[in-house]
């Protein structure tokens, strides 16, 4: 068992950035777990470091968030808040739409169905 959750550790996350407008835009294309969840982290920090305060992270391809993903998630948008800007989700699965119900973290985040809805208002 050890091997394999060292084998997880070491997979990077993989994740497209982009900007849309003054909005950066990241696209999750694996599991957000223990992991590879600090990337993600890093990845957002460096660029709220650098000025950016508008997020929207895209979970189309992404079937997986464990608790220390949603930590993360958490932590980013308790920051990201500090510093006048806001973080948006978007795309959820069924599945991960309901551990954000259950967990209520529906509550902290503003979740769109689509980039695009997400995007709005921005």
């Amino acid at each position: 068992m050890g091997l394999i959750f060292t084998l997880l550790r070491e997979q990077p996350l993989g994740f497209d950035v982009s900007r849309v407008g003054q909005v950066t835009l990241f696209e999750v294309e694996a599991q957000l777990i223990v992991g590879n969840r600090q990337e993600l982290k890093e990845q957002v920090l460096e660029r709220l470091k650098n000025g950016d305060r508008k997020f929207v992270i895209d979970f189309a391809k992404t079937g997986y968030i464990d608790s220390s993903g949603l930590g993360v998630l958490v932590s980013l948008s308790k920051t990201i808040h500090a510093k006048g800007g806001e973080l948006r989700l978007s795309c959820l699965n069924e599945n991960l739409r309901t551990l954000f119900e259950l967990t209520k973290l529906n509550t902290l985040f503003r979740i769109a169905d689509s980039t695009e809805e997400a995007l709005e208002g921005f």
